[in-house]
Order: C-alpha cells, then structure tokens, then sequence
C-alpha cells in the first residue's frame, strides 16, 4: 500500500441547506475537539448526568430517564422499539412518508403485529382518524413521526396523548426531523417516548440519538429485565416478562449504565457526548421557545422567496414543518442538474425526496446553524442564478426581495 496516497481528511467547504445533515455549529465542533476521559472517571458521569438534564430541557419533560443512545437517529427508534414491543404485540403506524414505513420496518423486525393508516405524502391525520383506528385495530402502541423530512410535513401530536390514554395505548414519535425547530411537549402532550437525532434542528453531527421515557414506558421495559452474564450478580433478577432481543439496544440495561449502578454496557461515545451536550447547552441559551420562532423566521423567508421565484411548493402549507420546505421541480427542469451545478459552482446542498417524489421535489432546510438570514439569501441566490441559467426565466431580483420584505417585518 501507497500510504502517501491517502492525504489528511480536508472535506471541501459546502452549505448544507438539504434535510439533513446541516453545518454543525462551531461551538459543538470545539467540544467535541476535547480530549477522552474513562467511562467511569466521574468527571465523565458527571457530564452524563448534565447531558440527563439538559435534554429534560430541550424535550420539555420531568422524566428521568432522559439520556442519549449511541448510534444515529435510527439506533434510538430501534432502541425504544426493540424494547417496547412484545413479539406479536399490535402496533398502529399512520404513515404520511417514508419514515412512517421506517417504523413500520422496524416492527415488524420485532415482530410486532403491525398496523397502518395511510394518508397521501403531502398530508397529515385528523386526531379522529387516528383515534378511529386505535378503536379499530385496539393496538398497544402507536407509533409515530412528528415531522417527515420526505414529505416536509408535521404531524399534530397535541390531542394524541389523551386519545391514547384514554385507550390505554403507549404513545411514541420519532421526532428526528422536527425536535428544535418546532414545538414538541413531552409531558403535557402525553408521549411515553420520544427519540431524536444531531443532525438537524438540534445543530450537530449524526451519530447520537437523544430519548426520553415516561414512567409507564420504563414500567414496561423493566419488566423484560435481563442483566448479561459476567457483570450479573446474586441481586439481579430477571423481569416476568419476554427478555428484549437485542443487547446493543436494551434499553433496561442502558438505563442500569447511566443510573446510579453504572453497570457496564457498552463504552461511552466520550465525543459524541460532548457534542450532545453542547447542542442542548446552545439550544437552552437560546430558549427553546426562541429557537423555534428563529427556525419558522428564517423557513418562512425561504418560502417567501421560493414563491416569487415563481416556484410551487409541495404539501399543505398549513402543515409545513418550520424547517423545511418541498418545491416542486418545475416541468422541463432537470432537477438533477440543478442540485449538481448548485454544489459545484455554489458550494450548496438541497435535497431531492424518495419513493413517490423522488424526481418531483427539491427539499430545502433552514435548520439548527444554518437557520439564519445569510444562508436563506445565498441559497435563494444561487438556485434562482441556476434556474436562469438553464433557461427557466425568473423576475430577476424578485425572490430575494420578497426574503427581505420578510425580514424587514419579522424579527430575530
């Protein structure tokens, strides 16, 4: 082997205004620069234990067992599925996009009894249609996802925890896409748990996936207690119920490793931690309330500008999550092409979708970092420069002016 082939890593410089991942802030690349620490130093635990509270903050809750998983968004879906669903348990899934199918995917690899209710992508579910079906199906979860980058859509969690409980239905969302940007209540919306991601609203690098869990969720998992052999003790014992099949994602013994016992599991992310905490220490400085206005002001812009560039938009607006936005790929346009030369002769990066749009829609995202007024101007800059260039004529000038209009009438 060559050595002198492979050169230090020094990605080129991009804006990342896609669905995700985003630029991750500055201040979380410094934390993360830190040097490790041993597991159990208690300095480490120590940090553990801040990252506890600080993301009690960031997902509006009192549960204690508010803590990170190792792995991606999907490591933290997997890890609350895995864990909260019995062989042949009935799930419900309303499925408004591909992530929807995701959980569906999910469950049926823990072999759940899996249910779904379909709306077309664009779309989100009436409180009524979901409760209708609970009726119908009587499942023992219902899993959903708040925000669907695919779709760009938000789905309406406020009345959903009552339905449940009413019900007796465990309440799950995926809140990846949407957790930062717009409004998501844990405790007084009624959600028995919620896992999230880095790589968005959140402002950091994928990698760990924050999760929280309400006291009937941990009831639930701890009855499926099962401690490895070689860390077991006489003082363990075994839950009466199923032990979960997965060891990476147990979550009863994820909890044993970040509650006071400290069992051994797994060896912390020591880096990825840092940067956990970091995202959730900016987002609280911020105020959380504060972030979320700055996300709608800064996609609201971008939409404002889309729309004078004589460019439709996809979804019921009504819905939008305040992060991203779906534009339909004009007819005749390559669309393709468009993000090609927006990367190469731009440095930015927007997204196409999947499945059914893929081809349809461009997906922008104003989110976490790159939630601010420079990157909506150069990006609608760019895209309208691009559009022109390959013969899609625009009012010149039209889409940046309608931005600042909006600026000059928001705030942030």
């Amino acid at each position: 082997m060559d050595i002198t082939q492979f050169s230090q890593i020094n990605p080129p410089q991009r804006l990342l205004m896609g669905p995700g991942p985003i630029n991750a802030d500055p201040r979380v690349l410094r934390a993360m620069s830190s040097q490790l620490l041993g597991q159990y130093d208690p300095a480490m635990t120590h940090y553990m234990n801040e990252v506890m509270a600080l993301y009690r903050g960031v997902f509006c809750t009192e549960n204690r067992w508010t803590m990170l998983i190792d792995g991606t968004s999907r490591a933290g879906i997997e890890a609350v599925l895995v864990s909260a669903i019995r062989p042949g348990d009935k799930v419900l899934v309303p499925v408004f996009g591909r992530f929807g199918h995701l959980l569906c995917e999910i469950a049926r690899r823990c072999r759940a009894e899996v249910h779904t209710l379909e709306v077309p992508w664009g779309e989100v579910f009436t409180p009524d249609q979901i409760e209708d079906a609970i009726k119908k199906v009587k499942p023992r979860l219902l899993l959903t996802v708040q925000g669907d980058t695919s779709t760009t859509m938000l789905q309406p969690l406020a009345e959903l925890g009552e339905i449940c409980r009413r019900h007796h239905v465990l309440f799950y969302t995926d809140a990846t896409a949407s957790i930062g940007g717009n409004a998501l209540e844990t405790d007084a919306w009624g959600l028995d748990a919620i896992s999230a991601g880095m790589q968005k609203c959140l402002g950091g690098p994928s990698g760990t996936s924050p999760i929280t869990l309400s006291d009937n969720m941990v009831d639930v998992i701890r009855q499926r207690k099962c401690v490895e052999e070689g860390i077991r003790t006489e003082a363990h014992s075994d839950g009466s119920e199923e032990m979960i099949y997965s060891n990476y994602f147990d979550l009863g013994m994820i909890m044993d490793y970040w509650g006071p016992e400290r069992l051994n599991h797994h060896t912390e992310a020591t880096t990825a931690l840092f940067g956990a905490r970091e995202c959730a220490r900016l987002i609280l400085q911020e105020g959380l309330d504060n972030g979320i206005a700055r996300h709608k002001l800064h996609g609201d812009a971008l939409l404002a500008g889309i729309q004078h560039m004589g460019l439709e938009t996809f979804g019921n607006l009504q819905y939008k999550m305040n992060n991203v936005l779906g534009v339909m790929i004009p007819q005749g346009v390559n669309g393709d092409l468009v993000r090609k030369l927006m990367l190469e002769d731009f440095g930015i990066e927007i997204g196409t979708s999947f499945g059914p749009l893929h081809g349809k829609v461009w997906r922008i995202g104003t989110m976490g970092y790159n939630a601010r007024k420079d990157c909506v101007m150069q990006t609608l800059s760019a895209l309208e420069a691009v559009l022109n260039h390959l013969g899609f004529n625009t009012v010149q000038g039209a889409a940046m002016q309608a931005a600042w209009d909006h600026y000059r009438h928001g705030s942030c």
